[in-house]
């Protein structure tokens, strides 16, 4: 009887690949980072823009944009003093999405 699997032989995660998937579900598993998230869905915003959208002050944003620009899920470009904030990982929002999704179910 054929393998009806359609994932390859099993092959052990590598260290690296283990660290990052952790980092990325540590990520999505903090509410302050999810809204962040959520909110970058909509486009650009600045960092007194998600602050004051997201009832936060603007510290914590900082500090929790700081993290997730560490994973490379954001990124940001600058206009004079300002950053503005982008998602940048369509593979990490995609899962956000569904999450949100299956908690509306």
């Amino acid at each position: 009887m054929e393998n009806e699997n359609p994932i390859e032989e099993f092959k052990e995660l590598d260290e690296e690949t283990l660290f990052i998937v952790s980092q990325t579900f540590k990520a999505l598993s903090d509410p302050t980072r999810i809204r962040i998230l959520h909110l970058l869905f909509t486009g650009e915003h600045s960092v007194n823009e998600i602050a004051e959208k997201l009832s936060l002050l603007q510290s914590t944003v900082s500090h929790q944009l700081r993290f997730l620009k560490n994973l490379r899920l954001v990124t940001f470009r600058r206009e004079g003093t300002t950053l503005f904030y982008t998602h940048d990982d369509e593979h990490v929002m995609d899962i956000l999405k569904q999450t949100i999704e299956h908690a509306h179910h």
